[in-house]
């Protein structure tokens, strides 16, 4: 009889296993889209269920469903889905438990949604649930303002239009935004190649001007910077090459109700690697159209800047190894190909340098960039000025790196003014590995006090908003605008290398400070930094502290404070030049 069992269950684990590689592949599919059925339904199910969505097991026993969705397929058709709703589940958990960090969870979830998969169907109302628990449950308004105008820009043929339009309305009605009425008008830099952006503060009847096109280059990487008067309308589009006339690729910019100045040069030969001429010309009475001619390029952002307005463009050359995407006849000039490179045993010293190289995580030159200068104090309290205190800083910091083995390379040495583009463009172009920025605070209350670390991002709270408003010359308002521009523009910055490092920088900064003096944390935080837009490389900007407050601004004068701060941030990027490399020798 034993026997009889034995030889039974054998049977029946043999037909099993049978049964498994027999199964086809897509029934694993289906079994995901039965996993997001179930935990649809029960969360559904628990939204109308009144005793049973008093308890939090409840919701998160939801929310773990909808996360083992995910993580079985993070790319797949119901990995969008997943997201959106891990969304929804916090943010009914919140609606009935009142608790900010349920309503933060929800707004991450929604974050991961749209950062993931900007042109979901169910993008645009990602967007907009997160605007509403920002506006109604965190009274977060500029965030919930930048979320709404994102739909109206982005979204424009979406459901979510109509609401996130009325929202906008209504939040200008009552001040909300920047406590004054707004046109509604596109800001100048959310366009669409073909697409006018419509955005000029200028009476019909008067025109802008050209005043200067100018341009920082180097073999892979230039960015071009078009000088104007006043805010204008402006459309773009690249054009494919014409080899019958030995024409390459051109991407041409048409700034419109605009005229050419007298200091513009018609005809500019740049030859760098990437750009081979600039070109401007009235195209016609009212239009000014800017031509950059390539010899190669990969990728292209432009976006405006404001105070005084400029159109920013940035072209990046193909990296090494790959095929450009639009791709011109080869110069006979440029270098044949490599042979192969030695290749170290593993566990090597020298590999692991290689592949830091490889992967672009090597430290040896770091920028340092003393904000403000010249003719732009930045904030001026107690009879200091900051662009005085930046400098003198960044000097003290400069030394203390190179005694740490960093070469270091400045954006200014001398009370000099550089515009904010010019100065990550000077990063780019020296291929720097690191960019600094260096800055003191300032407040209408005399009381706050502190050191903080910022990178760029989206800003998360008003305070945010308020130090890039004041670092980018902009009001706040304004920043609620970029913030849709900038959602562009971050896909290929080092935001979580830059993250990783400010944290860094801050934590030691604060430990190397408190041996001597209390200061208080203000924290890490993220903010749309006009001055740390398009760099290549891990970037932070540091505020010293407050000038507004007597006790910092008298300890901003002392050399020997400056000092302990300066050593803060050499050990915090000594901090994390060895985590980057213990990770690529692993």
């Amino acid at each position: 009889m034993r026997k009889i069992f034995i030889q039974n269950l054998i049977m029946a684990l043999f037909l099993a296993g049978l049964l498994v590689s027999v199964t086809p592949a897509s029934a694993f599919g289906a079994s995901i889209k039965d996993d997001f059925t179930i935990a649809w339904k029960q969360f559904h199910a628990l939204t109308k269920d009144k005793k049973k969505s008093k308890y939090r097991s409840e919701w998160e026993k939801v929310a773990k469903k909808f996360r083992n969705v995910f993580k079985k397929s993070t790319r797949g058709k119901f990995a969008p889905k997943s997201l959106y709703y891990l969304g929804r589940t916090y943010e009914e958990l919140g609606n009935r438990s009142g608790m900010k960090k349920d309503f933060r969870t929800s707004i991450d979830y929604y974050g991961r949604m749209i950062s993931n998969f900007p042109s979901h169907s169910w993008t645009d109302d990602s967007i907009f649930r997160r605007a509403e628990i920002r506006l109604r449950k965190l009274r977060e308004k500029d965030l919930a303002y930048s979320d709404y105008l994102t739909i109206v820009h982005r979204y424009s043929k979406s459901d979510m239009f109509s609401k996130a339009r009325a929202r906008l309305d209504s939040m200008d009605r009552k001040g909300i935004s920047s406590g004054k009425k707004s046109t509604h008008k596109k800001p100048s830099g959310t366009i669409i190649p073909n697409k006018v952006a419509k955005s000029s503060s200028k009476k019909s009847s008067s025109r802008a001007k050209l005043l200067s096109v100018r341009y920082t280059s180097s073999e892979s990487y230039t960015r071009v910077v078009l000088d104007l008067d006043d805010e204008v309308s402006y459309r773009y589009q690249i054009l494919n090459p014409n080899q019958s006339v030995n024409r390459p690729h051109r991407l041409y910019v048409d700034l419109e109700n605009t005229v050419l100045g007298n200091g513009v040069h018609k005809a500019t030969h740049v030859a760098d690697g990437i750009l081979k001429d600039i070109r401007s010309a009235q195209k016609d009475p009212r239009t000014t159209r800017v031509v950059l001619d390539f010899n190669s390029m990969q990728d292209y952002k432009i976006f405006p800047l404001e105070n005084p307005f400029r159109l920013v463009i940035d072209v990046q050359a193909p990296e090494k190894g790959k095929v450009a995407v639009r791709k011109t006849p080869a110069k006979r000039s440029q270098k044949t190909s490599k042979p192969q490179k030695y290749t170290p045993p593993k566990n090597s010293k020298q590999m692991a340098g290689e592949l830091l190289e490889q992967l672009g995580l090597t430290f040896k030159t770091i920028m340092l960039d003393p904000g403000h200068g010249g003719k732009d104090p930045g904030a001026s309290a107690n009879g200091i000025k900051e662009k005085n205190v930046n400098l003198r800083f960044t000097k003290i910091l400069a030394a203390k790196l190179k005694k740490a083995g960093f070469t270091v390379l400045y954006t200014r040495t001398t009370d000099k003014f550089i515009p904010l583009e010019e100065r990550t463009g000077m990063a780019n172009v020296k291929k720097a590995d690191m960019f600094i920025s260096v800055h003191c605070n300032a407040h209408r209350s005399s009381k706050i006090n502190g050191i903080e670390t910022y990178t760029l991002n989206l800003a998360r709270n008003r305070n945010a908003v308020r130090v890039a408003a004041r670092e980018n010359a902009v009001s706040a308002k304004r920043i609620s605008d970029l913030q849709v521009i900038l959602t562009d523009l971050m896909l290929n910055s080092k935001m979580k290398e830059s993250k990783d490092l400010a944290k860094s920088i801050h934590s030691k900064s604060l430990s190397s400070i408190r041996k001597r003096w209390s200061v208080k944390d203000q924290g890490v935080r993220e903010a749309p930094f006009y001055v740390l837009m398009g760099a290549k490389m891990p970037s932070v900007l540091i505020e010293l502290g407050y000038l507004t407050n007597r006790t910092e601004a008298k300890r901003l004068k002392s050399d020997k404070y400056l000092a302990y701060i300066a050593d803060g941030i050499v050990k915090g990027v000594l901090e994390y030049k060895k985590r980057i490399e213990r990770y690529a020798s692993l």
